[in-house]
């Protein structure tokens, strides 16, 4: 954040606000982290504030501290809209692209208030008065922790911001082993411990609770995985009837596209996940080195996000998705093979 940007964001805290905090529709550990310690932080100086998830998120994240303030689009839709319309000050957290609130979409770009971003993800929109934009940062969580810092705040933080913080980092740097990691973040990781996030318990709760259908259902990714050695690339698919079977609970697939890149050259793993409901099939991309799945996400499948880890969507069924990936895919050989 620049000078005049703190300056801006000090005034408008200056007096009490009506705040709201969104994270983008289907919230991870990153969106719900950084929302809910914003959340904490401004609560400490008496402003009035909510959290409005477009819709669910996963179990594992359910247990972080103030999750039960959290209002779903989808199923309080009316208090949401309550709280959106009273609101004097919206922080769009973990995106940059009203677009990435499903059917708050329409809302937000009506809403008038004062909209302050933070966010570390490609290609920002300009709509908000303030945007931290920062594609280095590791999370977003890290962002809000510098945020705090910029202003002057830091003396606010307590167990409960420090443990959603930490969460988020946690979660978006792959238990910090991505790129992205910086000695900055270890730092900011160290200082949240010291302040009262209890690493093991957090690491414990979001990645050692199963369920014996979600390792049912992983056995079933793993048994659909294709490897293309020639590419370098190796992908999963799991239908919706596959889902259905192992009583799919949304989160249930957390992380199953990172299998991929545990296979020796292996750089481009990816993950086709029907959607019945939505009529599209869900498409996660990762990447180890230079091959930038942010560029192949947003060129052919209508998604992005960064350069090693990216979403995307398909409304074609299964078949054709992934016929046409892997008529794409043949035109990246080179890259894929440098």
């Amino acid at each position: 954040m620049n000078l005049e940007d703190i300056a801006t964001v000090k005034s408008i805290l200056s007096q009490p606000q009506k705040i709201v905090i969104i994270p983008h529709k289907n919230p991870d550990g990153d969106a719900m982290g950084s929302c809910l310690g914003l959340y904490g932080y401004l609560k400490s100086f008496d402003h009035e504030v909510a959290v409005i998830a477009p819709n669910d998120y996963p179990k594992f994240l359910k247990w972080m501290p103030n999750n039960e303030v959290v209002l779903n689009f989808e199923k309080e839709n009316s208090q949401a809209k309550k709280c959106l319309e009273e609101a004097t000050v919206v922080f769009t957290l973990d995106f940059n692209d009203l677009s990435r609130t499903g059917q708050l979409h329409t809302i937000l770009e009506e809403k008038e208030a004062d909209f302050i971003m933070i966010d570390h993800h490609q290609q920002p929109k300009d709509y908000a008065r303030v945007t931290y934009s920062d594609v280095t940062m590791s999370s977003t969580c890290e962002m809000v922790y510098n945020f705090m810092e910029y202003l002057g705040g830091l003396d606010k933080m307590d167990k409960d911001i420090a443990t959603n913080l930490y969460t988020g980092i946690m979660t978006d740097t792959g238990s910090f082993k991505y790129r992205s990691t910086s000695s900055r973040t270890h730092k900011v990781v160290a200082d949240l411990i010291d302040r009262g996030a209890n690493n093991m318990e957090i690491h414990q709760q979001v990645f050692d609770t199963n369920s014996p259908s979600r390792l049912h259902l992983l056995g079933v990714a793993l048994s659909n995985m294709v490897i293309l050695p020639e590419y370098k690339t190796a992908y999963i698919t799991i239908t919706q009837d596959e889902l259905d079977a192992h009583d799919f609970k949304k989160g249930d697939t957390e992380g199953f596209v990172n299998y991929g890149l545990t296979l020796e050259g292996i750089v481009f793993a990816v993950i086709f996940i029907e959607n019945k409901e939505e009529g599209i099939i869900k498409i996660s991309f990762r990447s180890v080195g230079d091959f930038s799945v942010n560029e192949f996400a947003r060129t052919h499948f209508n998604g992005g996000g960064h350069d090693n880890a990216a979403g995307g969507r398909s409304d074609e069924n299964m078949d054709v998705t992934i016929e046409k990936f892997n008529t794409i895919l043949k035109t990246y050989k080179l890259q894929l093979n440098p």
